[in-house]
C-alpha cells in the first residue's frame, strides 16, 4: 500500500487536545512508529505504555536512530535541544487523532460500520461486506480472518490493527474507490485507544460473555470497554443492539447515537422468527417476511439480523437485502462443513469462548436426529483467560457422546497444565467419555476412528486459524486440513 506525502507535525498537532510541546514543530513527519526499530529522521515515535512493555524505555534508541521528534507522557529526564517532545496525557489516543490526520480522516471519507460483542464479530462484520458488496458498493473489511479490499486480500494480525496501521488501511481503501468499510472493534482496541479519531457511520453490538479477563481483569472492565465504543458514536450515526443480551441496553445508555434493537425473543426495530434449521439451511421470518439462508444455527440467526437492521439503516430496501442475504455463506472456519464418503459430519468452528461452543453444540444438538453420536475435540488457549478452561470442558461434556480434550495455541504455557485445568470442570460421571490427547492431530485423528453413518465430529477453537502457537513459534496447521485427511485415512471426503 502507498502511504501520504509527508505532513508537519504543526499540522497533526492540531487534533490533539492539551499537549505541551518542547522544541520546533515545524517538522517533517514521513511516518508514525511505534517500534524504535523502524524509526528513523523523518518518524514521529510514539512512546505508548502496553501491558508487556513500556515504550518510554525506548525513546533513546528511537533517537539514536535518527528520530527528532517525540509523542509521550513522561518527558526522558535528559532531553536533547534537537528534538522536539510532544507531551500528552494519554499518547495512545493523542496517536491516534494524529494518525488521522496524517492520513487524510479517511474514516470521513468512508461509512464505516463497526462490530463489537464476544462472539459473532467476525460473521457479521462479513456477511455485511459480502452483502454490499452484492448490491453493488465497493467495499472494505478490516477481520480477525483477514482485511480485504473488494477482492484484495491483506492477511490480518490483529482483530483490529494499531492505529497508525488502521488508518493507513482505511485511506487504501478510500483511494480504491470503497463506499463501505465494515471492521471488528475488539475490547481491546476500544481500551488502547486504536479507534480514536475514527468517524463511524454506525455500530453494532451482538452479546457478551466472559472473555479476554487476562486483559481486562474484571468482567465489569470488559463490559465498560465493549461500552466505550458506543460512548464513542457521533448523532448521525445509528447504535443498533441485540436487545436479547441483557446488557444490551447497558451498551447505549451513553451513545448519542440512534438507537435501534434486534430481537429473536421480543419486540425490537428488527424482529427475527426462526421456523426451520437443517444442516441444509435455516428458514426465518424477518420482519412479517419469510426467507431461507444457507448458514443455520440460532446464533446465525442473530448474526443475520443484526446485519439486515444495520443495511437497512444504511438505506438499503428490505426485499433487496433479504434477497442478497438468503445467498451469503459463512465465514471460513465458522461452522465450516465437511462430509466423509460414509456420512460422517466435520465441522470445524471457530469457539473459543464458553458461550460460543455452547451455541454451536446446541444448533448440533438441535440438527441431530437422535441417533447420531456427537464427538468434540476441543483445547483452550495458552497466556489468555484460565478461567474459562473448566467451563469450555463442562460444556462440551453436556452435548457430547464423546470429548477429546486437546492443544489449542500452548504459546508459552505447558499443555498439560491447560489440560489439567479444562479437567477440572468435567463432571465425575462424564470421565468415562473424555480423552486427553496433548497432540491435536493426533486427537482429531482419535475423534474420527470408530464412528458410523451419520456421526458428528466438531473440532473447535481455532477455526480459520492456518497455525498452531507453540513456545513463540507457529508452525502450520489447520484444523480442517487435519480433519480431511482424518477422514481420508478412513474413508473418502466429498
Amino acid at each position: 500500500m502507498e502511504d501520504q506525502n509527508q505532513k508537519i507535525l504543526s499540522e497533526l498537532l492540531r487534533e490533539v487536545p492539551h499537549a505541551t510541546v518542547v522544541g520546533n514543530t515545524d517538522r517533517a513527519i514521513s511516518e508514525i512508529v511505534l517500534d524504535s526499530r523502524k524509526a528513523d529522521t523523518n518518524s514521529l515515535f510514539v512512546a505508548v505504555r502496553g501491558t508487556q512493555t513500556d515504550g518510554h524505555q525506548y525513546i533513546a534508541t528511537a533517537i539514536a536512530q535518527g528520530t527528532r521528534a517525540i509523542l509521550c507522557e513522561e518527558l526522558p529526564a535528559d532531553t536533547q535541544a534537537d528534538v522536539t517532545y510532544i507531551q500528552v496525557l494519554d499518547s495512545a489516543r493523542a496517536m491516534g487523532l494524529m494518525a488521522s490526520a496524517f492520513y487524510g480522516y479517511p474514516s470521513r471519507n468512508l461509512r464505516l460500520v463497526g462490530v463489537t460483542g464476544t462472539n459473532g464479530k467476525t460473521s457479521v462484520a462479513t456477511f455485511l461486506f459480502q452483502l454490499f458488496r452484492g448490491l453493488g458498493y465497493r467495499c472494505g473489511l478490516i477481520s480477525t480472518v483477514q482485511n480485504q479490499i473488494e477482492d484484495e486480500v491483506i492477511p490480518s494480525t490483529h482483530t483490529t490493527p494499531d492505529s497508525p496501521n488502521l488508518n493507513r488501511l482505511l485511506a487504501e481503501m478510500h483511494r480504491k474507490g470503497c463506499n463501505y468499510v465494515f471492521m471488528e472493534v475488539s475490547s481491546h482496541s476500544v481500551v488502547q485507544q486504536r479507534i480514536a479519531g475514527l468517524k463511524f457511520a454506525g455500530g453494532i453490538f451482538t452479546n457478551i460473555t466472559h472473555d479476554h479477563l487476562d486483559f481486562h481483569k474484571t468482567f465489569d472492565n470488559y463490559i465498560a470497554a465493549k461500552k466505550g465504543f458506543f460512548d464513542q458514536l457521533p448523532a448521525d450515526a445509528f447504535a443498533l443492539v441485540n436487545i436479547d443480551d441483557r446488557r444490551g441496553s447497558v451498551m447505549v445508555q451513553n451513545t448519542k447515537a440512534r438507537i435501534e434493537t434486534y430481537s429473536l425473543q421480543t419486540m425490537a426495530s428488527f424482529r427475527g422468527k426462526m421456523l426451520s434449521d437443517t444442516l441444509m439451511g435455516m428458514h426465518m421470518e424477518i420482519n412479517g417476511q419469510e426467507v431461507w439462508f444457507r448458514v443455520i444455527g440460532r446464533f446465525n440467526a442473530y448474526n443475520l439480523l443484526s446485519v439486515y437492521g444495520a443495511a437497512v439503516l444504511l438505506g438499503e430496501e428490505p426485499g433487496e437485502v433479504l434477497t442478497e442475504l438468503s445467498s451469503l455463506k459463512s465465514p471460513a472456519g465458522r461452522f465450516e462443513q465437511m462430509h466423509s464418503s460414509t456420512d460422517v459430519v466435520g465441522i470445524v468452528d471457530y469457539a473459543h469462548t464458553p458461550d460460543a461452543l455452547e451455541n454451536v453444540l446446541e444448533t448440533i444438538s438441535h440438527l441431530r436426529q437422535g441417533h447420531e453420536q456427537v464427538i468434540t475435540v476441543v483445547g483452550c488457549g495458552g497466556n489468555r483467560d484460565a478461567e474459562k478452561r473448566p467451563h469450555m470442558a463442562a460444556i462440551a461434556c453436556k452435548y457430547s457422546n464423546r470429548v477429546i480434550l486437546t492443544s489449542d495455541n500452548p504459546r508459552h504455557e505447558d499443555p498439560q497444565d491447560i489440560l489439567d485445568q479444562m479437567m477440572k470442570g468435567v463432571p465425575p460421571l462424564d470421565f468415562k467419555k473424555v480423552t486427553v490427547i496433548p497432540d491435536r492431530r493426533e486427537a482429531i485423528y482419535k475423534a474420527c476412528s470408530g464412528t458410523n453413518p451419520h456421526d458428528i465430529v466438531l473440532v473447535a477453537g481455532k477455526g480459520h486459524e492456518t497455525y498452531q502457537e507453540i513456545k513463540g513459534v507457529k508452525y502450520d496447521f489447520d484444523d480442517r486440513e487435519v480433519l480431511r485427511e482424518a477422514f481420508n485415512s478412513h474413508a473418502s471426503v466429498k
